[in-house]
């Protein structure tokens, strides 16, 4: 139908928005999205545009100007909060003869609202296209009716519902969106909303809800950080590795110790035996230089299958918070334990443990990023 050709036209750019949004981040994950992680903020949004009041006449003949102003609390990277005032005017018409009659209104608004591009991908301060969708309520106040009631007293069966002062109604609402990054702190946007209302709302009868809807473009003003830095990782090439090498020599085994000593073997079982997973700053990966310790910690596991292992996590204190600590200690120590599974070891044998920067067993910060691997020999 005419009526509704600007909301098909909208759809189809919010969808081609869409697609720009997945192509961006699908050619690559941005060093914004990389370094960043979100902050939440207020945004001021002004937008202005056209409304049209469902009715008896053609779409051009109710079509009339609207406006808006609000404020987005982005709780999340993909939920927001908004709160707002839109409104001017509206249009009704009665058709025998036809008369066309405006009438004013304001709407408060509260709508929560989905950022679909972070819904469905990874969060990212500088994405340029940005879809959303909102769902809200509101209340509307519909003012100044003289028009009407100047047809009314000529044909007073035309608006079986007319009001004269004031008219409130409930008012159900949704919509779509796209926004376009202009720079950190300003995007363009444009924004289609259909609102439902009291059947009373243009004053013509007709057992159900009267609809309206508005087509807006506008801008939107970021007014606090939307992101902050995360702690940067260094380049496993760049970092300098610790000397572990004489540690590890000093836990190895005391089998092995026992054939240097003379020691016997059954009195060397009863120890501990310790080896060290070091990690690269802000990594939680496991590098290529410390597999051989996991595959020496696997052939010490194979040779006892009674034997289980503790692996525990840690972070140096001189990087991070101590809540971004722990959880890096606990990726580490989950990490390991990974790493010992895919080479055939039972998780029921591996006991993970995370101590954060709480406790800093070593000396140096590079060395405090290590996941501790304790066998106990001593178990059975």
């Amino acid at each position: 139908m005419k009526r509704f050709n600007f909301l098909s036209i909208f759809g189809a750019a919010l969808f081609v928005g869409a697609n720009v949004a997945n192509a961006q981040d699908a050619e690559s994950v941005s060093k914004a999205q990389l370094d960043n992680e979100f902050h939440p903020h207020w945004t001021l949004n002004l937008q202005a545009g056209a409304a049209y009041t469902l009715g008896e006449g053609s779409f051009d003949e109710l079509l009339s100007p609207s406006a808006a102003i609000s404020a987005t609390y982005q709780a999340l990277d993909w939920l927001g909060v908004r709160v707002g005032i839109s409104g001017w005017q509206a249009k009704g018409a009665v058709v025998y003869p036809f008369q066309a009659y405006k009438f004013n209104y304001l709407q408060g608004n509260v709508d929560a609202v989905f950022d679909l591009a972070n819904i469905f991908s990874s969060y990212n301060p500088k994405r340029v296209v940005n879809p959303y969708i909102f769902l809200g309520v509101g209340g509307n106040g519909a003012f100044n009716n003289n028009e009407a009631v100047g047809i009314a007293r000529t044909d007073k069966s035309a608006l079986q519902y007319l009001w004269r002062d004031n008219q409130f109604s409930f008012v159900g609402r949704g919509g779509l969106g796209v926004a376009f990054r202009v720079s950190s702190r300003v995007d363009l946007n444009l924004e289609a909303n259909a609102n439902i209302l009291s059947d009373k709302f243009n004053s013509k009868k007709a057992e159900n809800p009267d609809w309206q809807f508005n087509l807006l473009c506008g801008v939107s003003i970021r007014l606090g950080k939307d992101k902050k830095s995360r702690p940067q990782p260094v380049a496993e090439e760049e970092l300098p590795l610790p000397v572990t090498e004489q540690k590890q020599e000093e836990a190895m085994p005391l089998v092995e110790v026992a054939k240097e000593s003379n020691v016997p073997a059954e009195e060397a079982v009863a120890e501990k035996v310790t080896r060290n997973v070091i990690f690269s700053l802000n990594s939680a990966k496991v590098r290529s230089s410390q597999l051989p310790v996991v595959d020496e910690i696997v052939e010490m596991l194979e040779k006892d299958e009674s034997l289980k292992v503790l692996v525990t996590g840690y972070a140096d204190k001189q990087t991070g918070t101590a809540d971004y600590n722990m959880k890096i200690s606990r990726k580490r120590a989950d990490a390991v334990r990974q790493a010992l599974v895919d080479k055939g070891v039972s998780s029921s044998r591996i006991i993970v443990s995370s101590k954060g920067d709480t406790e800093q067993p070593f000396s140096t910060p590079q060395e405090n990023r290590v996941c501790i691997c304790i066998i106990d020999t001593d178990q059975h």
